[in-house]
């Protein structure tokens, strides 16, 4: 995509490296966040790279010395104008919290989908403090969504399960930005028709009950 069209904002994320057998090791020691920023630079061809994502690794047990340090290192870089901004990834309530003290956020980026909504109340804080939420797995990730309340959505609209699934994620908060994989270009005008959908509230609500049958069924197990 380089030379890039104005207006075009990159987003890039550090915390994590991939390894020879395509793991993605925690990479948070501040030599490691500087190369991989450095790295983005080069990579890119750009001299400040627009926003980066500090990502997180899962389940820390004392998160707010955790976050302390590696977010340190970015604010740092972004004093010296490297980073415009700054995001994070995977990260709970209480970190995002953290975070502030150090040094302005301007999105959180977690799992978030039908099924999996832990983060309903910070994606309303956010959305109160006008702070983007990026959902990864928007389609369930490895495991991809299946319910019967989504097929009747979807046949009610005539679309697919999926492009129902990312109309609800649009239409649940003003501050959601969708990131769905694809790999082919029919897949991506498919993805982008979700934008058009509108769907009644009758409809959200049913929606609505997948994340709590969810809940049962992880409770069952």
């Amino acid at each position: 995509m380089h030379p890039y069209p104005e207006g075009l904002v990159i987003i890039t994320k550090v915390g994590a490296r991939r390894d020879e057998d395509k793991s993605w090791p925690v990479a948070l020691s501040s030599k490691e966040l500087v190369d991989a920023v450095h790295d983005n630079l080069q990579n890119l061809g750009l001299e400040a790279l627009d926003v980066v994502n500090l990502r997180l690794p899962d389940q820390l047990e004392s998160a707010e010395v955790f976050i302390e340090k590696p977010l340190t290192v970015l604010a740092d870089l972004k004093h010296q104008g490297l980073i415009r901004h700054i995001g994070l990834s995977n990260i709970t309530p209480q970190q995002f919290a953290e975070a502030q003290s150090i040094t302005e956020i301007v999105c959180v980026q977690n799992q978030y989908n039908l099924a999996h909504r832990d983060d309903d109340p910070l994606i309303d804080e956010l959305a109160r403090l006008n702070i983007a939420f990026t959902p990864f797995f928007p389609l369930g990730g490895f495991t991809p969504l299946q319910s019967s309340a989504l097929e009747a959505a979807a046949a009610s609209l005539k679309a697919t399960p999926m492009q129902v699934a990312l109309a609800w994620l649009l239409q649940r908060s003003p501050n959601i930005l969708l990131i769905p994989g694809t790999s082919s270009v029919e897949h991506l005008r498919e993805n982008l028709k979700a934008a058009t959908l509108q769907l009644t509230p009758e409809t959200i609500a049913n929606l609505d009950s997948i994340a709590a049958n969810a809940g049962v069924t992880a409770e069952m197990h």
